[in-house]
């Protein structure tokens, strides 16, 4: 008996043993807890383990608020919990442990390091320092969330969050009058087995919905095309504030409609289960409505973080296989209006709610508060329910703060027209490969100086085969007033062999990109030695030291970040820290057939955006533009239309909304004519084109917008900068010339209309200059039509008579030849009054002040050659083209 009581005594120990020894990487909760139990009252304290092992694999994390008591409503609290292990774990399981009674809602994040070490935190102080990924989301009672089986988030390892972060939102502290402790909060159930299938959030999210005060029904439809590897939905969440009465989600396939859910905002927002699982193809359509009633309100309402405002959020939870998983996707756009005619008329039908429930959601305190700018889960703390349909903090504030620019800035009317009186068309300059506005919006030009591209200059390893030229003798980078393009700095000289890409970071430093040395640099804009260098010198390559023909380079202004977009013979992104460490890359060679998300055939320009935390890349010979989310790289949207031909030069983002690009020279029997595009960055479509009235585009090669719709484009070919400006600019605004008071109105929308049809030219280039001479005068001045015609009338009546006098036996008044041709069209009349043959009457001292531009501080480059970038011959992907024989280099030393 004895020995058997010994057997027994040696096996517990031993079980005992073999538990503490799995139990040993999660010691680090021992201290953590210790120093909690001292202060937590009995209805607190829960399990009396933070960490609980169900076995070898799996184990629970109790994540609990370490009793505390709010002291005010709508206060949000944070604390956060180390993830127990290293190695790569999965959440599968989510249990919460809070009531509606006391608890408004509450948030679990994923992240690297909280934004506090303290055991909690008010959230004002922010919930991570780095990207915060939301996991878990809790409101009004409700249930469990279990994740389908082989199915879990994925955290810790190499790419997973290593600590939970959670955020409870204290609504009415009423509850809170006998100043109990509370110890709200989540169990996670987690597993160490390696789960086939990752689970990820969708956010589809309207952000420029307007519901007119009074409007009985207002529908906020949201659509795009699905363009990752498949993934299974099962499991659906709404959101809108009061004005909501239905949100309704479909999956749209050869113009079938499947529903995904559908259910009122107005009840407890849980995630509720996909009635009959969805699968999502590749280029299926994902599409969404909310409908709003705004009756009861004297004002529009906009999208926003305020109880007054409104949201329209359909938030998905999927599953994607492991090898290709994405954590969060997001749709903020409508791609296609049209298909919502053919939408299932129940997302019309609002679902009843009773009035009690409506009663029991709305009655929690609503106090305004200050909120943190850096943060819409902050700024949620004004209104009645917190969104928890967003990624991290940060981007969700900003999304709402962008939209509402937008909305303003979209909803006026404008058009984009060539700003003739610019003098800087005339500046003798080398091949332009770069342009960027600094902070104080000058106009900085990077260009080749006597330096060209050509078939010569790289043998079939990319490697530059000129070297013995040296460097660029001349000023590379120029600074000019944007208004009459004088100059006002320059530097860069014998520094860069082959310049291409140029931004201008928020401290004014200049950042290029030289494709024949591989190098991106960093230089100050009074520095003579560039401030930072990646990249080795002549050395093409693709690991993280090398760079073979980088293209483009943008800092972010926030975090400080360098995006490379890399370039010619590589199709990659890479994001290197501030001082310029590699931090990752992504992106691949297009493949056979249809070019994928995250493929590229030349990335060529980029386009940060901050205030939405994306960076947009001009896939060049994919003629299209592509969108990433800054912290991942993760593909978020595609903006491609057909007038966009084969190549896609240039984007540039204006913050509000505005995106702007230009095209490359069509193929040989290809329509699509070479312009400028202004385009909605929501919804992706062309608002404005436009093309230049003096000379013609030949390979506009960048793009630069300003906030007040300034652009200017730089051509390699024509080595030319162009300027561009809006209409309504002109509008309402009195000048005086030649001594007589004009009032400027906006030019006439007939003309305005013909002008960006972007017709074919006329071939014979005197007769295209005349019939477009009134619409520069009318651009350039502003001064309507009818006041011109009124004005010259009596001289138009003179000039004709003098002409029929000495030209009647030779032709009538409308059909002479030559130089000298005149038109019934007043605006070719106009066009010779303005001086554009020899010979005539000039007015434009009358009307600008153009003509007395001087060159001075300008040295004449040469500047023979063409950007070798494509042949247009062939219509051939070639990466070179030579239109004109260069002349022989000017000496210069190594």
């Amino acid at each position: 008996m004895a020995g058997f009581v010994s057997n027994l005594l040696i096996l517990h120990l031993l079980f005992q043993n073999i538990c503490l020894g799995f139990r040993s990487p999660l010691s680090v909760f021992k201290r953590y807890k210790d120093a909690e139990d001292t202060s937590l009252p009995n209805e607190c304290l829960g399990s009396d383990q933070l960490v609980i092992s169900f076995g070898l694999s799996d184990f629970a994390l109790d994540i609990r608020m370490p009793a505390v008591t709010p002291k005010q409503s709508d206060t949000y609290l944070c604390m956060s919990v180390p993830l127990p292990v290293n190695d790569e774990a999965y959440v599968v399981d989510f249990k919460p442990h809070a009531s509606m009674d006391t608890v408004h809602h509450m948030l679990l994040f994923g992240c690297n390091e909280p934004s506090s070490t303290e055991n909690y935190w008010d959230c004002d102080e922010g919930t991570c320092k780095d990207k915060s990924n939301i996991l878990y989301a809790w409101a009004r009672n409700a249930p469990p969330t279990k994740l389908p089986k082989g199915v879990g988030f994925r955290v810790g390892g190499e790419t997973g969050s290593r600590y939970f972060v959670l955020q409870v939102h204290y609504g009415d502290v009423s509850a809170f009058r006998d100043k109990h402790k509370d110890c709200s909060g989540v169990t996670l159930h987690l597993t160490h087995q390696k789960q086939p299938l990752i689970a990820g959030m969708y956010l589809m999210m309207s952000v420029n919905t307007v519901i007119p005060p009074g409007k009985k029904v207002v529908d906020a439809d949201i659509a795009c095309h699905y363009k990752r590897s498949p993934m299974h939905l099962f499991a659906y969440r709404v959101h809108t504030h009061r004005l909501g009465k239905v949100v309704s989600g479909y999956r749209v396939r050869n113009g079938q409609w499947t529903l995904i859910g559908r259910q009122s905002p107005q009840l407890p927002q849980a995630f509720y289960p996909v009635k009959y699982p969805v699968d999502i193809r590749y280029d299926d359509i994902l599409a969404a409505r909310c409908v709003f009633s705004g009756e009861g309100r004297t004002t529009e309402t906009h999208i926003g973080g305020t109880a007054n405002d409104e949201m329209c959020n359909f938030y998905i939870m999927y599953y994607m296989e492991a090898k290709h998983a994405v954590s969060y996707m997001t749709c903020t756009q409508n791609t296609n209006p049209e298909m919502f005619r053919n939408i299932p008329q129940e997302a019309n039908i609002p679902i009843p709610v009773k009035s009690d429930v409506m009663k029991m959601m709305h009655g929690h305190h609503e106090e305004t508060k200050d909120s943190d700018t850096s943060s819409l889960l902050q700024q949620d703390k004004k209104e009645e329910i917190l969104d928890p349909e967003t990624k991290d903090s940060d981007t969700s504030y900003l999304l709402q703060q962008a939209k509402k620019e937008e909305a303003e800035i979209l909803h006026q009317d404008f058009h984009i027209e060539e700003a003739v009186e610019w003098t800087g068309l005339d500046l003798k300059l080398g091949q332009v490969s770069g342009l960027a506005l600094d902070p104080k919006n000058n106009l900085v030009v990077f260009h080749r100086g006597d330096r060209v591209w050509d078939e010569n200059s790289f043998d079939s390893k990319f490697i530059y085969q000129q070297r013995g030229l040296g460097p660029i003798e001349q000023n590379t980078i120029i600074v000019l007033n944007p208004s009459n393009a004088k100059l006002l700095h320059s530097t860069g000289k014998s520094l860069f062999y082959l310049p291409h890409g140029l931004s201008v970071d928020k401290n004014g430093n200049y950042w290029v990109t030289d494709v024949a040395l591989h190098q991106v640099f960093k230089l100050g804009a009074n520095d003579k030695e560039p401030l930072l260098i990646l990249g080795v010198p002549l050395q093409p390559g693709s690991d993280k030291n090398h760079f073979c023909q980088p293209t483009d380079v943008a800092v972010d202004p926030i975090t400080g970040s360098i995006y490379v977009s890399d370039g010619y013979c590589n199709s990659r992104i890479i994001q290197f820290s501030p001082n310029g460490l590699y931090v990752m890359q992504w992106g691949e060679d297009t493949s056979l057939g249809r070019s994928r998300p995250g493929q590229f055939s030349i990335p060529h320009s980029l386009a940060l955006i901050p205030d939405l935390s994306q960076l947009c890349v001009a896939d060049r010979e994919n003629g299209r533009i592509q969108c990433f989310r800054l912290e991942t790289g993760e593909f978020t949207r595609e903006i491609k239309h057909k007038a966009f031909g084969r190549e896609l030069f240039a984007v540039s983002y204006v913050p509000g909304g505005l995106l702007f690009a230009v095209n490359g020279i069509p193929y040989p029997g290809e329509a699509e004519s070479v312009q400028g595009f202004v385009m909605n960055f929501s919804t992706g479509e062309i608002i404005d084109t436009f093309i230049p009235l003096r000379k013609s585009f030949e390979m506009p090669h960048d793009i630069v917008a300003s906030e007040d719709r300034t652009v200017f484009v730089g051509d390699v070919h024509a080595k030319a900068v162009w300027k561009f400006a809006s209409v309504e600019k002109m509008e309402h605004r009195s000048v005086k010339k030649a001594g007589i008071e004009v009032q400027e109105t906006k030019e006439s929308e007939t003309i305005v209309a013909a002008r960006l049809k972007n017709k074919p030219e006329s071939r014979d280039p005197l007769e295209n200059m005349d019939k477009q001479h009134l619409v520069q005068q009318a651009s350039s001045t502003g001064v309507s039509f009818v006041l011109i015609t009124t004005l010259l009338i009596i001289p138009v009546v003179v000039l004709l008579v003098i002409l029929v006098f000495i030209r009647w036996r030779k032709t009538t008044v409308y059909g002479a030849d030559g130089e000298h041709k005149l038109d019934s069209s007043s605006g070719r009349i106009l066009g010779r009054l303005r001086g554009k043959g020899g010979g005539g009457i000039n007015l434009g001292n009358f009307f600008a002040s153009h003509k007395g531009y001087s060159r001075k501080g300008f040295d004449r480059l040469s500047t023979e050659g063409s950007d070798q970038e494509k042949d247009e011959d062939d219509g051939t992907d070639s990466e070179e083209e030579c239109s004109v024989s260069p002349l022989p280099p000017e000496p210069s030393s190594s």
